[in-house]
């Protein structure tokens, strides 16, 4: 039987959606010792300034050593890109873990406009133990199967 995709799949990180204008966003840091892969989705909504997203990558939860994770940045949208997406793709052993980096993050800079809506999702792919849900952020509020 094959399993659920909340099985496969956490819900790790987050930028809640809100207007973001002037700003630099980080999402949740993702702990790559416990999935293989993490996916990030950035959620652009109405935008009319130059919008830029990156990943980086720490030594533990709370960003230490954050450092920007080479060829991991996405090209500047701005005023005309509405409703778009982009999506990072990062394999575990893509972090420097040699050095210790454990963890990382979507980081989006948002320059001054007026009306500036986006959000940010991240998906632990692949688990390494257990099933995905179990390390899904405490802002879930339920899985329906």
């Amino acid at each position: 039987m094959l399993s659920q995709p909340s099985e496969q799949a956490a819900v790790v990180a987050t930028i809640d959606p809100a207007n973001q204008n002037n700003s630099t966003q980080v999402s949740d840091w993702v702990d790559l010792r416990k999935f293989h892969q993490v996916l990030f989705v950035l959620l652009l909504g109405a935008v009319d300034a130059a919008i830029t997203a990156k990943l980086r990558e720490a030594t533990d939860s709370s960003g230490t050593g954050a450092q920007d994770l080479t060829g991991k940045a996405m090209t500047a949208l701005g005023a005309s890109d509405d409703n778009k997406q982009v999506v990072f793709n990062l394999k575990a052993e893509e972090l420097s873990v040699n050095s210790g980096y454990t963890h990382a993050a979507l980081s989006v800079t948002i320059a001054n406009g007026a009306t500036n809506i986006l959000g940010a999702l991240a998906l632990g792919m692949h688990p390494r133990f257990g099933p995905a849900s179990d390390d899904d952020l405490v802002s879930v509020a339920e899985i329906v199967t």
